[in-house]
């Protein structure tokens, strides 16, 4: 078969997307990715040099009385034009959409072309593009069952949300050795999704002074998007922190198996690989995400004892010190929240999202 998957604009699509994808190929099946324009995109597939991808042309919703409307509806036309090539080139057996807008072209044409299609939607709370198709597509396939609640005409199929095989767990003193760390001190992981997190990043970079005194105690990792970076570098070298810092990586299985707490957003992508290695996590949802959904992802995994979760507008520097200070001194709590973690992860997403899509094809 040949299986065009629809995901990119960030990280919390594509990486799901590239994990279907290998699911996919190791069964034997062509896969091509539908990706977006962005630079962030281009980065992430740097290391899936042998699975095909192509950018299609297309921008976010900007809002109803935004002056962007007619170039959005300009690239709609044109993103429709060049899948409909794509297509005609590719000849897909069935169309994934990943969810967000680089989802949208491909299942509509896909539709259009009387192609199975099927979208798989990772949050609690589903996307606005979920929202529009999944009454129209074969299957919509969940990461949360609650999130069926929600979509009450479509056909819901809960799988769980996909993770890529190369997330394996390295030996700590192996990646420790990788980036100059030390092994036996304890190693805070901040992140804010593939595109960094602002929010987060100025949080953490005002804890930094009350760290100073314990600065041989505890290390660093912080991922900051490419717009904090140099800034979040500087900050560490003033406090004396050992710190490895990065826009971006595509080695995040060696930062997750070094972590012992994981600063972070809740978008859904992340919360399954928190799940899949089982880390405890303080998670500060995106305030702007739509419908609130990372809070509700973020409930998920403080009710299941997984997670403190810290709303971004009323935490100080303070507060997230004390909480990630108090986590690092309590290894038993830390390992219940470890434990907790792993009870919610799902390791056979991938496999099944991949049966979903073969047995549409077959009823075709």
């Amino acid at each position: 078969m040949k299986i065009a998957i629809a995901c990119g604009g960030t990280g919390g699509h594509l990486f799901p997307g590239l994990a279907v994808a290998e699911e996919l190929r190791q069964r034997g099946h062509d896969t091509l990715l539908l990706v977006s324009p962005k630079q962030i995109d281009a980065i992430a597939l740097e290391g899936a040099e042998d699975q095909q991808s192509h950018a299609l042309p297309g921008i976010g919703w900007p809002g109803a009385f935004s002056p962007r409307v007619f170039k959005f509806g300009m690239s709609l036309l044109n993103s429709w034009r060049e899948c409909g090539q794509v297509y005609r080139d590719f000849q897909p057996t069935a169309v994934v959409g990943m969810g967000g807008f680089t989802s949208a072209i491909p299942l509509l044409l896909g539709r259009h072309l009387h192609l199975p299609t099927l979208i798989h939607e990772s949050n609690a709370i589903p996307g606005r593009v979920t929202k529009m198709i999944a009454p129209w597509v074969n299957k919509t396939l969940l990461g949360f069952e609650g999130c069926a609640n929600y979509l009450r005409r479509a056909h819901c199929v809960v799988t769980g949300t996909p993770v890529r095989r190369g997330l394996a767990r390295i030996d700590r003193a192996v990646a420790a050795e990788k980036f100059g760390l030390n092994p036996a001190l304890p190693i805070i992981f901040i992140m804010g999704g593939s595109q960094g997190a602002h929010g987060i990043n100025q949080l953490v970079m005002k804890t930094l002074p009350m760290w100073h005194g314990d600065r041989e105690e505890v290390q660093f990792i912080h991922l900051a998007g490419q717009a904090d970076a140099n800034i979040a570098e500087i900050n560490y070298r003033r406090q004396r922190l050992t710190a490895v810092v990065r826009a971006f990586s595509t080695e995040m299985e060696h930062f997750y198996s070094l972590a012992d707490v994981v600063i972070c957003r809740s978008g859904a992508a992340s919360l399954t690989e928190l799940s899949h290695y089982g880390l405890p996590s303080v998670l500060v949802p995106f305030p702007a995400a739509a419908d609130d959904h990372q809070s509700y992802n973020a409930r998920i995994f403080e009710q299941a004892g997984a997670a403190r979760l810290l709303v971004e507008s009323k935490t100080t520097p303070e507060t997230l010190h004390q909480v990630v200070a108090e986590l690092l001194a309590n290894a038993p709590m830390r390992y219940r929240m470890s434990e907790a973690a792993r009870g919610l992860a799902n390791a056979n997403a991938a496999e099944r999202v991949a049966e979903e899509i073969e047995a549409s094809c077959n009823r075709n």
